[in-house]
């Protein structure tokens, strides 16, 4: 009994040592806890965020911080392909059938898009070719190197032109189309095309319908009419814009369905983004609007028959450096952030002037866009053509000193394809008259018209 009594208190004090030890972990665990609080408390109130969001954005690092600067440019390289004797897809040695490239800003917020017409003529290998052959060619690095010297891009501290680059496999865009849902799109002409050993069939009739990814592929590659590649370009940009809408309309920029969609994308895309990588651009731009999407492309001044090449688009030089000008220039919003926005009186129509130019190739919209902005009390300066016919969608081109008169005569049109483009700070300074010019595109045509207006 005695051996027992002289036993007892030593497993007392390390039950009263375990015990203090746990109330100072459960104090440090309240300690963190609470300073957690604080620091999301404060960026909800900073940033205006929900809770979800703060919290989420605390544990999803900034892209800044992680690319080490504020702006990024990636190209974005989509294959062509074909199929083998044995019926199976193949993208092996394969030219670019869609060759993008993005600056992504993240203290704006904003995205600038420059498309390149795959049979624009470049300096592939030593050799003038078509520039989608830098692809078959030399893959990635290749297509960086030509893609670069073609637009005048700086190169980074790594010596390359893209800081990163997304390669689309033969499904990619088709299984993220269909992972949302499809979309609705507007198709403004008949399409008819059959190409039986590329297992393309295209035909749609004009009007609004519901695609899947395979349709809304075959919509977006369709170029078997009058525009050729640069409408095409245009209904590629259309399908982007309307995955734009559709993520944020149904919700899909949660953090959730960020990581599905990204898993998704894994299987279909080669990319040097890591994961942490494509889950933070993800999350910095979930909320991304047309306004802030700037979409352009390259344009040719001529068509040329080059030997042992065949047709190439020659581009138009002075009008490609004051694109790319622009592409690299910071962005400078053309209208204040949206409190300030709803807290300003709306701009008297009397006192704007506008310009509507038709750039969609359908005869009468120009003028059918011209009469409703006039019913509504906007003085029309002036009624012609644009630039060219090639204008898929609506472009309001704003140069006016008064701040949010493009958003005004955007939301006025209601057309939700339609998108406010601040003219170029030297275009600007020489506009054609006007506060506003408005570029009409064919997504104002038919059925869009009436439901717009």
């Amino acid at each position: 009994m005695s051996k027992h009594l002289e036993t007892d208190p030593l497993p007392r004090k390390r039950s009263a040592g375990r015990r203090r030890r746990l109330a100072y972990t459960f104090l440090a665990l309240m300690l963190v806890f609470a300073i957690g609080c604080g620091i999301v408390a404060t960026k909800m109130v900073r940033t205006k965020q929900g809770l979800g969001d703060a919290i989420v954005g605390y544990f999803v690092p900034a892209p800044a911080t992680l690319f080490g600067k504020e702006r990024i440019i990636i190209g974005l390289l989509g294959l062509d392909y074909d199929y083998t004797a044995n019926d199976i897809e193949t993208s092996r040695n394969a030219r670019t059938d869609k060759l993008s490239v993005f600056a992504l800003d993240f203290p704006t917020g904003v995205v600038k898009e420059i498309d390149i017409p795959r049979d624009s003529e470049a300096l592939v290998a030593g050799h003038e070719n078509k520039i989608n052959a830098a692809h078959a060619i030399g893959g990635e690095p290749l297509t960086d190197r030509v893609t670069g010297e073609f637009l005048g891009l700086p190169k980074n501290s790594r010596g390359r032109y893209f800081d990163r680059f997304i390669t689309l496999r033969v499904d990619a865009t088709k299984d993220f189309i269909d992972a949302i849902g499809g979309l609705d799109v507007n198709v403004d002409e008949e399409m008819n095309y059959d190409d039986n050993w590329g297992h393309l069939h295209i035909h749609f009739h004009p009007g609004l319908q519901h695609m899947n990814g395979d349709q809304a592929v075959s919509f977006a590659r369709f170029r078997h009419d009058a525009g050729s590649d640069i409408w095409r370009i245009n209904r590629q940009q259309l399908i982007e814009r309307l995955a734009l809408e559709k993520l944020k309309s149904r919700k899909f920029n949660d953090l959730a369905h960020i990581a599905q969609l990204i898993t998704v994308l894994r299987n279909d895309v080669i990319t040097n983004l890591t994961t942490p990588e494509m889950t933070s651009l993800a999350w910095q731009f979930k909320n991304l609007s047309l306004e802030n999407l700037k979409q352009t492309q390259i344009p040719a001044k001529k068509d040329l028959d080059l030997a042992n090449v065949g047709d190439v688009l020659v581009p138009d030089d002075a009008k490609k450096a004051a694109i790319v000008a622009d592409f690299l220039a910071p962005y400078v919003p053309a209208t204040p952030p949206a409190d300030i926005a709803l807290e300003r009186p709306a701009i008297p129509p009397a006192s704007v002037h506008v310009v509507v130019e038709n750039g969609s190739g359908r005869s009468g919209l120009g003028r059918q866009m011209a009469d409703a902005l006039h019913a509504r009390g906007y003085v029309i300066d002036r009624v012609g053509n644009a630039d060219s016919f090639d204008y898929a969608t609506t472009i309001i081109r704003e140069h006016s000193k008064v701040t949010g008169v493009g958003e005004q005569v955007r939301a006025q049109i209601a057309l939700k394809t339609a998108t406010v483009a601040p003219l170029p700070q030297a275009q600007a300074s020489s506009a054609d008259g006007g506060d506003v010019t408005v570029i009409v595109g064919r997504d104002f045509a038919g059925a869009a018209a009436k439901a717009a207006l």
